[in-house]
């Protein structure tokens, strides 16, 4: 199986992926994530080559097409600048999903805080918490899953954070 974590920070999705000896890739533009990615696959699963973790943009990545078996997008998609980039990200995590692979995605919402978040323009919000934050709802994800041909795998889910923020996870397989 291949497992790519789309925006892997310091890779704590990755260890028992990596323990369990799944081919993994990961990409995050900040280089000092990979090389911490790098530096912990060296340790964990010394057989995996140091390029399958590479420095670039989740909506520039380099994976040929339908490359992946899963796709992780954990807590990313929320600091998306805009719809555009929300969408880039979004269809090129796609991209590189085989046919009935399964996109991963947990991120921000405005689902059960509707009344608690401030909207600052577009899609972007102050939360409870203070941050501002691109925020999705049900519609739009659900239309995105329509637009992607895509069909859900499990109902969408989302978690209060202490009155702070919401987290929803959304997961699509890729007819």
């Amino acid at each position: 199986m291949r497992v790519l974590d789309a925006a892997c920070g310091g890779g704590r999705n990755l260890v028992y992926l990596l323990q369990a000896g799944v081919e993994v890739f990961a990409t995050d533009v900040d280089p000092e994530a990979v090389n911490a990615v790098r530096r912990l696959v060296a340790q964990v699963a010394p057989q995996l080559p140091p390029e399958n973790f590479r420095i670039e943009p989740v909506e520039q990545m380099t994976f040929p097409d339908a490359f992946v078996d899963v796709v992780i997008s954990s807590a990313v998609l929320h600091f998306a600048r805009d719809d555009a980039q929300f969408d880039a990200m979004v269809r090129e995590m796609w991209r590189v999903l085989e046919p009935d692979g399964m996109l991963f995605c947990r991120l921000a919402s405005s689902i059960g805080m509707e009344d608690r978040v401030r909207p600052v323009g577009g899609r972007r919000f102050v939360l409870p918490d203070g941050s501002e934050r691109y925020l999705v709802d049900e519609r739009m994800l659900m239309n995105m899953t329509s637009q992607l041909g895509g069909e859900l795998l499990d109902p969408l889910k989302t978690t209060i954070v202490q009155n702070q923020r919401c987290m929803t996870t959304w997961v699509v397989r890729k007819r």
